[in-house]
């Protein structure tokens, strides 16, 4: 949990102790495979997670590792934007959007020179 504290490594058993004397209690959720944060504009994918919770006064802290992958998020308006402008399927322009960064611009383009 916290390596190398004062110089020298705690076992977790022991560390563990020490927090739940301070009123601070932390738990491992089992079996997550991933864990997706949305925003308004993107979506942060953490793959092969690893989540603690951690509860102190009250209030609920999670801790999240794994691997971490950002997209941006397409709207349905502009995917069919994008494939009305192209004649491209939604799949396709989907796939073009996530492959732009969601420039709309940028992904009609590319699906344009691809039918050229």
């Amino acid at each position: 949990m916290f390596p190398g504290l004062g110089g020298r490594g705690m076992s977790p058993k022991k560390m563990k102790g020490m927090l739940k004397s301070m009123g601070i209690n932390i738990d491992e959720i089992e079996g997550v495979e991933e864990v997706v944060i949305r925003t308004s504009d993107r979506e942060i994918v953490i793959k092969n997670a690893s989540v603690a919770v951690m509860e102190a006064q009250g209030n609920r802290s999670y801790q999240i590792s794994g691997d971490v992958t950002e997209l941006p998020r397409v709207s349905p308006s502009d995917v069919e934007l994008v494939a009305s402008q192209t004649g491209a399927s939604p799949e396709e322009a989907r796939a073009a959007l996530m492959d732009c960064g969601g420039d709309l611009a940028e992904a009609i383009i590319k699906l344009s020179s691809k039918t050229s």
